[in-house]
């Protein structure tokens, strides 16, 4: 047995390593795909897809920040429809729902760099020869807090615009050089925001677990390494 490449002690050394650096990269990729996953959100023109009585335009994507739609015109005597888009700005009235979706979800995205950043200092300790336990149990702690309030902002800013989109009266109100009026307003269309809000919240609840997974493991080790100096110095003296 002594003469074997390696021991039982080697190897759950080694599988103790492997586990620890899946807890980290994990963690990592997870708050890295929500972060992407929230600017793709937050940049789509499908958060309300309305469909409309007219002739000129059918259909109205609306986002957060533009409206788009295909409208009809005369082009030498036959009709074509060219692609529009007018930014939703201080000529229409929105509603406090509309605002609220914004800035919830522009605050997700904003934080979402902490938990990188936080994330990234505790594997850069972890390489060092003398890694800080302590420092490193912080960083994930911190990065495990600002990634769910960062996913609960995102979760929360879908949620909340499906709700009023299918169960109230949306208060989103055109300006008067729009095509369209919301009396010519026939269906709603359900879009992808919701379940993409629901991937986001997922993945960073996944990633929270990996941190505080990583946190408990640290502190085992650096129990255990208490242990091992405690028995150690008795036998020095």
């Amino acid at each position: 047995m002594d003469h074997l490449p390696f021991d039982t002690r080697s190897l759950l050394f080694r599988f103790t390593d492997v586990r620890e650096w899946i807890y980290k990269l994990t963690g990592l990729l997870s708050s890295l795909s929500a972060f992407v996953l929230e600017i793709v959100t937050a940049r789509s023109s499908c958060w309300h897809v309305w469909e409309f009585n007219t002739t000129a335009v059918q259909c109205v994507s609306f986002g957060l920040w533009e409206a788009n739609y295909h409208q009809e015109v005369n082009a030498s005597g036959s009709q074509i429809k060219i692609p529009v888009n007018t930014p939703i700005d201080s000529t229409w009235t929105l509603p406090l729902e509309f605002q609220y979706a914004r800035l919830l979800i522009f605050w997700a995205i904003l934080m979402k760099p902490i938990v990188l950043i936080f994330c990234a200092m505790a594997i850069k300790i972890s390489c060092m020869k003398d890694p800080f336990v302590e420092m490193q149990i912080y960083c994930y702690m911190m990065a495990a807090l600002v990634l769910f309030v960062s996913s609960l902002f995102a979760f929360t800013s879908v949620s909340l615009n499906l709700l009023v989109d299918l169960y109230g009266q949306y208060a989103l109100e055109f300006p008067p050089n729009f095509p369209v009026q919301k009396e010519d307003l026939s269906s709603k269309q359900f879009t992808a925001v919701f379940p993409t809000g629901l991937l986001i919240a997922t993945m960073s609840f996944f990633g929270v677990i990996m941190f505080l997974s990583e946190i408990s493991y640290l502190k085992q080790q650096s129990q255990v390494k208490s242990k091992c100096a405690s028995k150690a110095a008795p036998q020095k003296a």
